[in-house]
């Protein structure tokens, strides 16, 4: 008979076995939804249309061009849209879809001049309303805050931007690896195309090597016979490396117009030819950080406040990371009711 801690440690190891080799791939994205209008690979979803909705101006959230929306929707009871549509909103999400090589050439401007606005008229006659609140997640609320700018005629009342970047003067360590002396650009867009997921994620795990790369697998041997926690761990790492490739022009703006450039929050970005000027936004905003955010600092995202015309404007902080700001206990306890509460003062 083996001795007790023996036993315990042959378990613990039979059992990380399992999840990283036998278990099945656990279910993501399960609110029931419809969708209700396509370009291209994008899809506009609508969810629980059958549900009753209780308050009268629709969400319509708008993710990044990187990753896969579900962190979003990612589990049951660990779900931002999940939420939102129990408390009687009425929830949209545009997902971009999985890029192809036939899209290398699509730039911001098309997604955010074609795509969007079609997007918010779709959801304005849907929900029959008046109005729309916008959600934009990471580099989905930069891209909001454009469109928003571009459009102050559209009816939107209510903006969210869920750590997104604005300023991008100190980005910590992408500000060296990203700079024009070092990183050819043009070079590395020519040469893939669409920027392959992996060199997104390589860049975003690197800012924090031994966190991100052995971090999980040690918190999955420490905590393995917690069922909860080894489902959570299966959906993160599901998420993690579920990437899509990144349209190599769209890339070369991103890149090249914000991280290298900064010219959004300067007044210097020019999409299709309109000179971008945040201060052109009145909606209503909240603005989220994390405290812990890598991605997107707080530094990054807090400046917006200062370029807006809006007299309504609240800045929040959540004791989080870039990703668990929208999944996990934290997100359920503070950032789901946060902007449950906010959103419904904003939409009378």
């Amino acid at each position: 008979m083996m001795p007790e801690v023996v036993q315990k440690n042959y378990d613990r190891f039979k059992r990380v076995s399992e999840v990283l080799v036998k278990d099945p791939e656990p279910q993501v994205g399960q609110t029931p939804k419809e969708v209700i209008w396509t370009k291209n690979k994008s899809k506009l979803y609508r969810y629980q249309p059958t549900k009753e909705k209780t308050n009268k101006v629709p969400i319509l959230m708008i993710y990044a061009l990187i990753n896969k929306p579900y962190i979003l929707d990612l589990t049951p009871g660990s779900s931002l849209i999940e939420y939102l549509t129990n408390q009687g909103h009425d929830v949209y999400l545009l997902d971009w879809g999985t890029p192809g090589y036939e899209d290398r050439n699509m730039k911001l401007d098309d997604f955010i001049l074609d795509y969007i606005p079609r997007a918010v008229q779709k959801v304005l006659r849907t929900s029959n309303a008046n109005e729309v609140s916008l959600l934009g997640y990471c580099m989905g609320g930069t891209m909001t805050s454009i469109f928003a700018a571009l459009h102050p005629e559209l009816p939107i009342r209510n903006l969210i931007f869920l750590t997104s970047p604005f300023d991008f003067s100190d980005t910590g360590l992408f500000s060296n690896w990203l700079d024009e002396r070092y990183f050819n650009l043009d070079k590395m867009v020519d040469t893939f195309g669409v920027i392959p997921p992996e060199v997104i994620d390589l860049g975003n795990k690197l800012l924090k090597p031994l966190v991100n790369y052995i971090g999980p697998y040690v918190t999955l041997a420490d905590r393995a016979e917690n069922e909860d926690f080894v489902k959570s761990w299966s959906l993160m790492q599901k998420w993690v490396h579920d990437g899509i490739p990144f349209p190599g022009e769209a890339y070369r703006q991103w890149i090249g117009d914000f991280y290298q450039k900064n010219k959004l929050i300067n007044d210097e970005l020019y999409i299709r030819g309109q000179q971008v000027k945040l201060s052109n936004i009145k909606a209503n905003i909240l603005n989220i950080a994390a405290q812990r955010d890598h991605i997107a600092a707080p530094e990054q995202v807090e400046p917006l406040l200062d370029k807006v015309a809006s007299k309504d404007k609240t800045y929040h902080i959540m004791p989080t990371g870039h990703v668990s700001v929208v999944v996990g206990g934290s997100a359920v306890k503070r950032t789901y009711p946060t902007i449950d509460q906010w959103l419904t003062e904003h939409s009378k």
